[in-house]
């Protein structure tokens, strides 16, 4: 096959991984394909929920049977294409083809995207009483995971304190253990039919220690009573631990999320591209990372002016009067109704999914005195808008925001 057909086929791999992935922000096909796939998701729970109810079976059943086969025509087809493009996930570029799509296999997400197909064409193909496998169904649920960071964040959590999970474990398997035992010791003689042996009073136990306590087995002894009051404190310790655990584990992945996302924006920002790592992460405290959907307002036109914005991704039109500018990646406005402290002259709004970074008036002054050159980049910028209508490829038109028979100030004026 000719190079040129090569590369076709490359990218329009390259291309459908764009949209599988959700890689660009304010990509509408992307958009369109991630929303398909979750209210196709929604609605096979929704299927496998009321068709529980033998009412709606009947009386729907060819309904959930044609949502059930279009529903493994589509995530059959979602799986395949997910394989054909792992090739061009970041961290298997390096990997040989065949590789690279055996590691997207093995992952939990091609595990669970394997899952959500392969049993069920099984028991299409099995007897009839074979179908119960499709109860595997609500594992579907899993795949939301894919388009949301919140459950991306928990699932890294939970496999990052792995080990500290399972060593909670160990432990409530030990004072479940110790609880059984010493109430055995204490009322079995008693209650024979619920502790006479250990593993008839591990269920008690367990039961305490989850401080469930659904009241079928109790002490009746004060010796008892006293072993489960103790097993109840212990029981709110056991709770406490994981959850204490697993709520640090999420914060510190929201906060390396947010940390990486914020770093990839303003790398992306050519006014900050010259800086060094030590440099970026100190802008990095001024910043905040904004996402703004298509058709929503940045800034109206009258509202005062508390910050300057710096697009990442996506693309923002300004209006000034009659005047339409759209502006895309790299570029930033605002900075000069900010300098000012002014009221906005023109109104910007997103025409696509927009990733922004956000930099009050007043971290913008202290970050021009603290960095000359970035102070000289906008300086320029501000001089080359002030009193003419243009747009640079530094930034937008906002010239109105000053008037040009003013003086620029200087930070810290």
């Amino acid at each position: 096959m000719p190079k040129r057909s090569w590369r076709a086929i490359a990218d329009r791999r390259r291309r459908l991984y764009q949209i599988l992935e959700h890689g660009t922000i304010g990509d509408r096909t992307g958009a369109a394909v991630a929303r398909l796939i979750i209210g196709l998701i929604v609605v096979n729970l929704i299927a496998v929920a009321l068709e529980s109810v033998p009412e709606f079976e009947l009386r729907y059943e060819s309904l959930f049977t044609a949502i059930e086969f279009w529903s493994l025509v589509l995530f059959t087809v979602e799986y395949g294409l997910r394989i054909w493009v792992s090739v061009d996930h970041p961290p298997c570029r390096h990997l040989s083809p065949l590789k690279a799509r055996l590691k997207f296999i093995t992952t939990p997400f091609g595990i669970i995207d394997l899952l959500a197909v392969l049993p069920f064409w099984f028991a299409f193909a099995l007897p009839s009483d074979v179908r119960v496998l499709l109860v595997l169904r609500m594992i579907r649920f899993l795949k939301l995971a894919r388009y949301s960071p919140g459950m991306r964040s928990l699932l890294d959590a939970l496999y990052d304190e792995r080990r500290a999970l399972l060593g909670c474990l160990v432990i409530l398997l030990g004072a479940t253990l110790m609880a059984a035992s010493v109430m055995h010791l204490v009322e079995g003689h008693i209650q024979p039919d619920k502790f006479g042996t250990i593993p008839d009073a591990m269920w008690w136990a367990i039961v305490t220690l989850g401080t469930i306590g659904y009241g079928d087995v109790v002490p009746i002894t004060a010796a008892g009573k006293v072993v489960a009051g103790a097993t109840i404190f212990i029981g709110l310790i056991m709770i406490a631990l994981p959850v204490g655990i697993v709520a640090t584990a999420f914060a510190n992945q929201i906060h390396r999320r947010d940390f990486v996302i914020t770093w990839s924006m303003v790398a992306r920002v050519p006014l900050f591209a010259e800086l060094r790592a030590g440099e970026i992460a100190h802008i990095m405290q001024l910043l905040r990372s904004q996402q703004v959907e298509a058709g929503a307002v940045i800034a109206r036109k009258g509202d005062a002016a508390h910050s300057m914005y710096f697009i990442a991704d996506g693309e923002v039109e300004i209006e000034i009067g009659a005047k339409q500018v759209r502006l895309g990646r790299g570029h930033f406005f605002g900075e000069i109704a900010a300098l000012r402290r002014a009221r906005r002259s023109a109104t910007a709004s997103a025409i696509t999914r927009v990733s922004l970074l956000v930099l009050d008036a007043h971290d913008l002054h202290a970050l021009m005195n603290r960095e000359p050159r970035i102070a000289d980049q906008i300086q320029a910028v501000v001089r080359s808008r002030v009193g003419r209508e243009i747009v640079t490829s530094k930034g937008d038109l906002i010239s109105e925001e000053l008037d040009p028979t003013d003086a620029i100030e200087e930070p810290g004026q």
